[in-house]
């Protein structure tokens, strides 16, 4: 997959926990909300039961996961790291269209430039500002309604996010509700996701349901025994009035660099980037891990590795080294093997010798 693609890639994929889209705000503190009285699974159902596909808003974007800055230093191998790490860094601001399921647009805007993911049907467009590069590909025709974003790894509203942790609601999580809130001036229950678990470093996600549609308007995800949210998603401002039809037609700028790519889909076995199946998980739930192969996306992996900074952000450990966040960890074995989940380190170590 090209360096392209790889800027629009959620950070870190767990499968019953995916840190991704670090798009955030602080919590909002305001008067108290008086609501009709609604159960958690009433809350659930609510959420499960939205069908709002038409908006535009503003999301602010924090993350704080206990890692420093990436000083830059101009090598390419340094900046290859830096965007393996920059959804778990920093903040910014993010722009997002939707109209329908096969129409939207993302603008995200970095430090003196933006990133632009546009779909317009079976048509994708990613424009980047900073180099002035475009690159289009086509969706296949079978694409599932609101592909698009998701095709290039993307996940940069509360409902994507919310969604990863819905679609994870087991007997290991325990469902309450907190008090009423409002979020970009809405209305919403907060949904109270609690681990079960106590080799999971996520100690809480907490979920604002519009009260009126279901939509998920903020995500936060608290490290355990934390006060504050390392990692969410929210709303400032929302419409869910129809966006003007001219922000989904892309023409690239003049004197723009081109190129075309073709998306992998799943029925190209023989396609190097389709072919995952030596990706495995160890484990369910919260404490999860994913488990890669050696020799899985090689390239990539050495590329990271090169960089000064991998020694300086991660520690040595037996066989290997690991990254540490708050909320996830991520082992590289001597022999090229990768584990990451939001669990201890210890716990990948154990994995890594169980293979």
């Amino acid at each position: 997959m090209s360096r392209t693609w790889l800027k629009w890639m959620p950070a870190v994929a767990v499968p019953a926990v995916i840190v991704a889209g670090v798009l955030a705000v602080p919590l909002q503190a305001g008067a108290a909300v008086d609501l009709p009285d609604k159960t958690p699974q009433e809350v659930l159902e609510l959420a499960a039961g939205s069908t709002v596909d038409t908006f535009s808003g503003t999301i602010e974007q924090t993350s704080e996961l206990g890692l420093p800055e990436i000083p830059s230093t101009g090598d390419a191998a340094t900046a290859e790291f830096a965007d393996a790490l920059d959804l778990l860094t920093g903040s910014r601001t993010v722009r997002v269209y939707q109209n329908g399921a096969d129409q939207s647009r993302v603008q995200v805007q970095d430090t003196m430039s933006e990133r632009n993911l546009i779909r317009n049907g079976s048509d994708v467009w990613l424009y980047d500002s900073a180099d002035n590069t475009a690159v289009y590909t086509t969706l296949p025709a079978d694409a599932a309604p609101g592909a698009g974003a998701e095709k290039a790894g993307a996940s940069y509203t509360p409902s994507e996010l919310a969604q990863t942790f819905l679609d994870e609601v087991t007997p290991s999580t325990d469902v309450t509700l907190a008090g009423n809130t409002q979020v970009a001036g809405r209305t919403a229950y907060e949904l109270v996701l609690t681990p079960d678990s106590a080799d999971t470093l996520v100690g809480s996600v907490s979920i604002a349901v519009d009260s009126g549609t279901g939509l998920p308007l903020r995500v936060q995800v608290a490290a355990r025994e934390a006060t504050d949210p390392a990692i969410s998603v929210a709303y400032t401002s929302l419409s869910l009035e129809a966006p003007p039809a001219d922000l989904f037609a892309f023409t690239p700028p003049a004197g723009a660099t081109v190129s075309e790519e073709t998306l992998p889909t799943k029925d190209d076995a023989g396609h190097p980037e389709a072919d995952r199946s030596g990706v495995t998980v160890v484990g369910t739930g919260w404490d999860a891990v994913v488990s890669m192969p050696a020799g899985e996306d090689a390239a990539a992996l050495a590329d990271l590795t090169a960089s000064p900074l991998y020694s300086q952000l991660t520690d040595a450990v037996d066989g290997g080294r690991a990254l540490s966040t708050t909320l996830v960890s991520v082992l590289i074995t001597d022999d090229g093997r990768v584990f990451a989940g939001s669990v201890p380190v210890e716990r990948l170590l154990a994995a890594a010798t169980q293979e």
